[in-house]
This record gives structure tokens, sequence and C-alpha cells, in this order.
């Protein structure tokens, strides 16, 4: 919302687009355990089969 509200300059709203797709990762991450907090339900979407 920053982004939106602190400029008028798209360039700026494009910037932030590319810097947020470079930071994210490539495919899927199945990694469930990445903030060191145990999942609510402990299994995979893929096991449940969604």
């Amino acid at each position: 919302r920053a982004v939106l509200r602190g400029s008028d300059d798209d360039a700026v709203l494009r910037q932030a687009i590319r810097d947020a797709i470079a930071r994210k990762p490539k495919g899927h991450d199945f990694v469930i355990d990445r903030a060191g907090r145990a999942p609510a339900v402990a299994r995979h979407m893929s096991v449940t089969g969604g």
C-alpha cells in the first residue's frame, strides 16, 4: 500500500512488483516448518487430496 500511496509514478509500482517477483521462490515451496512453527494440521495438502 505504501508504494501505491507514496507516488504517482507508475515506474515505482512496476519496480516494486519486479522486486517482489525476484524474492519469490521458483516453483512450489512445500517446506511446512519454514518459520519454526508446527503446522495446524501435520500433513501436506497433497496427502489430504488437494
